[in-house]
């Protein structure tokens, strides 16, 4: 089973604080990781916190401490995936394609955006 929306696909935030109030709801960006156990997405460049790094030892020696700006996790309902026709959030569905290589022929499950029924491409 696929899921709709994997690694490497541009989203953008639907739900949230609004940007004039500092948050990122509109913003768009690439997803960096899915954390299926959780239902959440690492979006790069967006949902930034600040964590407070304590010096301590690495294998090679020490560990630089002080304050992290890094992307936090967001659920999978607050992002859609950005249409590739309007540049939009749109909704993702699958359909089944018979593709034919060197003579075989066989069924793949296609992610397409449902607003413009264009495929979505696999970018990881």
């Amino acid at each position: 089973m696929g899921s709709k929306i994997r690694k490497g696909d541009l989203v953008q935030i639907i739900s949230g604080q609004s940007q004039e109030r500092g948050g990122d709801r509109g913003k768009q960006g690439r997803v960096i990781e899915v954390l299926k156990e959780s239902n959440r997405v690492v979006v790069e460049g967006l949902n930034i916190v600040t964590k407070h790094v304590r010096v301590g030892q690495s294998d090679r020696g020490t560990k630089q401490g002080g304050i992290e700006h890094r992307e936090a996790p967001i659920h999978v309902s607050n992002v859609a995936v950005v249409d590739p026709a309007t540049k939009k959030p749109t909704r993702v569905g699958f359909r089944e394609e018979v593709v034919e290589k060197n003579g075989v022929t066989k069924t793949v499950r296609v992610r397409y955006a449902k607003k413009s029924g264009k495929d979505i491409p696999n970018e990881h």
